[in-house]
């Protein structure tokens, strides 16, 4: 018999917020947890929704699946994703699944699920323009859109937790609010519909949440779980970025507008935002229960991308490489999975799933990925020849630039085409504050890493923008990648 799936993929969740962490409370994915396998070391290729979304769908990396930003984003380059690109959903059709999509869908504005094999039961968010055949979305945001929502007037004084600068609308960090992005209409139709799910066939059922985005509003009863006098702002949080690149810098300055005391309101927040995402996905767990799903039913809980939370003195994600915007929560349990209460420490990528559902499936895989199956953890083995590196894929928010990352467990190298490198020796410095790019007795150490990441973009057709840019602003090109051969 064929196993079920059920996915829930929350948006911004950093990967300490999952057990063996004990960052947040989290008691329903501690029960995945007790029934499964715990990935500690996941990563997505992007700290955006769109890219890390459709790795996640397709088993590749940017480079190969043509999203590289935001697509609802008016300046957005990628629209969608390239013409040969599939996803899985599209596989699991042709094998017999009934696969239905509720909330966030974030991949394409060119494409519905429903283009992708879903039956779309209720979504949010979901960012769509002109169909597939016409190969164009409409802006997203236009003057006149500003105009409407009243966004074009000066800001007053700064308010709790408030975010203000000149000419721009305020900003408020955190909040209360009982049903934040929507997030329990999202999982209420999911409930739904498993209640309703016909016989006779496997389904796929993909629930996608907003939260814990911020802006960071929850319901009041969820800041109890966290008083205000017990949190803690990371050791990193008072790093001034002053070796790092100037837009981290600038990144950082808006975010120290926030006291101390509204960084620790912020962090609160955020953690009890993922504890009510906690919750909601409990309610989930309850109803396959309830319905006698649960026993073939593989479940996942993951998230798109993290979320700095206070480390470096940033919020939400965005340029900076830092880790908390890179790793994320997996956890993978239920079904006829073997390996039970288990924490796996290799490093895992959000394309890795995709062949995961393939393999568990039993369909076929006719081509190339960037990810592996992940079947042989769930089994309690490790994969032959298990990777030891890291890459990372990201071209920012079009203002942005090209960045590129790869780290193993020594260090982490981060190519930024916008400004300087960075180097971390991850043994000495495992929070990342001192950048030893600007090391002469790091010079080969670096040169090796550059190595590393031309031969993943080779790999992996990643072009790295125009040939003379990067020859340009890159120390070394891809020809090293042959040198001593």
């Amino acid at each position: 018999m064929k196993p079920n799936f059920l996915i829930f993929m929350t948006d911004q969740q950093r990967g300490d917020m999952q057990p063996t962490f004990q960052m947040a409370k989290t008691p329903n994915l501690d029960r995945l947890a007790k029934n499964g396998v715990v990935f500690r070391r996941a990563y997505c290729p992007s700290p955006h929704c769109c890219p890390s979304r459709a790795t996640f769908f397709s088993g590749l990396y940017p480079s190969g699946h043509g999203v590289w930003n935001n697509v609802d984003l008016a300046d957005a380059l990628s629209k969608g994703l390239h013409d040969n690109v599939r996803l899985f959903s599209e596989d699991l059709r042709e094998a017999g699944y009934h696969l239905y999509y509720t909330g966030k869908w974030h991949v394409s504005a060119e494409e519905n699920p429903e283009d992708r094999g879903f039956e779309t039961v209720y979504m949010t968010a979901r960012q769509t323009g002109e169909k597939a055949d016409k190969k164009r979305a409409p802006d997203m945001r236009d003057w006149k859109w500003y105009e409407d929502k009243n966004y074009l007037y000066q800001g007053a004084d700064r308010g709790d937790g408030e975010i203000v600068r000149e000419g721009f609308p305020k900003y408020c960090q955190y909040g209360e609010q009982e049903n934040p992005f929507g997030d329990r209409t999202v999982v209420e139709a999911a409930k739904d519909k498993i209640e309703a799910l016909p016989e006779g066939r496997p389904f796929c059922m993909y629930v996608g949440t907003l939260g814990p985005h911020d802006p960071y509003f929850v319901p009041k009863e969820y800041l109890k779980l966290y008083p205000l006098e017990t949190i803690k702002l990371p050791d990193s949080c008072r790093d001034d970025l002053s070796d790092k690149p100037r837009l981290y810098q600038r990144t950082q300055k808006r975010f120290r507008q926030l006291t101390e005391k509204e960084q620790k309101k912020s962090l609160q927040h955020y953690l009890a935002f993922c504890s009510y995402e906690d919750a909601l996905f409990g309610e989930l767990l309850d109803e396959l229960e309830k319905q006698n799903l649960l026993d073939n039913t593989i479940v996942i809980y993951l998230s798109d991308h993290g979320d700095y939370a206070g480390a470096h003195g940033l919020w939400t994600k965005g340029l900076p490489c830092f880790e908390e915007a890179y790793h994320i929560c997996s956890v993978i349990g239920y079904g006829k999975i073997q390996n039970r209460n288990a924490a796996v420490n290799d490093l895992v990528s959000l394309a890795d799933f995709a062949p995961t559902f393939l393999e568990l499936a039993g369909a076929n895989i006719d081509r190339k990925m960037t990810g592996r199956s992940l079947v042989p953890f769930l089994n309690g083995t490790t994969p032959h020849n298990w990777r030891t590196e890291m890459y990372t894929q990201s071209n920012g928010n079009e203002l942005y630039g090209i960045q590129r990352a790869v780290f193993d467990e020594k260090f982490k190298f981060v190519y930024n085409g916008f400004d300087f490198d960075e180097l971390y020796d991850l043994e000495k410095d495992p929070h990342e504050c001192h950048n030893l790019a600007g090391n002469p007795a790091y010079a080969e150490i670096i040169k090796t890493y550059y190595k590393k990441i031309w031969k993943f973009a080779y790999e992996n057709q990643d072009m790295l923008g125009d040939t003379y840019i990067t020859t340009a602003l890159m120390d070394y090109g891809a020809g090293i990648m042959d040198e001593g051969k």
